[in-house]
């Protein structure tokens, strides 16, 4: 079947070219064009099944109507999540988005920004793993719109929506010393660059410093991203032996505390009896875990929806000679189960 143009919706009604692509361009109030046609416009249009040129539709608004999404990892739930009310959000502002995972690699994630340009994107929303200004320097220049999430770069100016990582694992950090946990364990991931894990060790050393307890770099652990397994189960053996003996193990993200379950399981140990477990970062999974995992709450969508909405505020103003950098850090929320042995004092 051959495809309907705006030529033969405007032949079928009898009515100009001009005045049904101003209809369909939601510009038939603006012409004073009467209700009345723009009802048989748009029905007409329904019947021949009309899709619009895509590519001449970008050509006339000067945009793609499209945006990247670059996460370090989209099989973790955290970024799932966020992707999709990336989509969601963007859907409802007419725009679509290409989906990219950079898997914590800084090569891969320069390839990606270039390939997302090539193709024309309006913008990028990513959670980088680049830890220096100059890696955003061609961005910065070409005013091209762009948004951090989950992760800040130092000194650099740009639009993030972030959690407030130092004060949630201060907060959990301070839920397990107040339980009675002196020796807690630290568990981070590489790189350990990144501001989130830069920030959830700051939060960590600051409750142990507050509670006049020492801090010891022997109780943090540094989890390599690509061998997550056998990194975590010898993690665990350094921090639960002598002379380290922790108690209490925090864990800086979901995917190291699923695998700490596992592990904790296979050295046959048990939580919270012979050692307390506690995420930043909270997973449908630690809900329903025996017993249920304590961990810190992130405003996952919100974090989503946010981005979308400052990138598409960006993209619409690009032609503005000064940008108002927004920053947002929103707030995390402590989820108390029975991973510490909290339920124990109440017995």
């Amino acid at each position: 079947m051959k495809k309907a143009s705006l030529n033969d919706i405007a032949i079928s009604l009898s009515v100009s070219k001009t005045l049904v692509s101003l209809v369909l361009n939601n510009k038939g109030d603006a012409n004073g064009i009467s209700q009345a046609t723009q009802k048989r416009v748009f029905e007409k249009a329904k019947e021949l099944n009309y899709k619009p040129n895509q590519m001449a539709r970008s050509l006339r608004l000067g945009r793609s109507e499209t945006i990247g999404l670059i996460v370090a990892d989209i099989s973790n739930t955290f970024y799932a999540r966020i992707a999709r009310k990336v989509e969601e959000t963007a859907e409802k502002q007419g725009y679509n988005v290409f989906f990219c995972s950079s898997e914590e690699s800084v090569e891969k994630e320069q390839k990606l920004i270039k390939m997302l340009k090539d193709r024309q994107v309006d913008g990028i929303i990513l959670s980088t793993t680049q830890n220096n200004t100059s890696a955003f320097s061609d961005l910065l220049k070409e005013k091209f719109p762009f948004v951090l999430i989950d992760r800040n770069v130092p000194k650099l100016n740009s639009h993030s929506v972030v959690t407030d990582n130092l004060g949630g694992a201060k907060e959990l950090t301070e839920h397990l010393i107040g339980l009675g946990h002196q020796k807690i364990g630290f568990m981070t991931i590489s790189p350990s660059h990144l501001s989130t894990m830069q920030d959830r060790l700051k939060g960590y050393k600051e409750a142990l410093k507050q509670n006049n307890l020492k801090y010891s770099p022997k109780l943090v652990q540094e989890i390599n991203f690509n061998q997550i397994e056998e990194d975590t189960l010898e993690a665990l053996k350094n921090l639960i032996k002598p002379p380290v003996n922790a108690t209490a193990i925090f864990t800086a993200n979901n995917s190291i505390a699923r695998m700490c379950i596992r592990k904790i399981k296979e050295l046959n140990l048990q939580i919270p009896r012979d050692i307390a477990l506690v995420s930043f970062d909270d997973i449908e999974l630690f809900e329903f875990n025996y017993p249920p995992i304590t961990a810190i709450s992130q405003p996952v969508e919100d974090i989503g929806e946010k981005a979308v909405e400052i990138l598409i505020e960006q993209i619409k103003s690009q032609k503005q000679k000064t940008i108002s950098y927004k920053q947002v850090v929103l707030p995390t929320n402590l989820k108390v189960r029975k991973s510490c042995g909290s339920y124990l004092r109440d017995l």
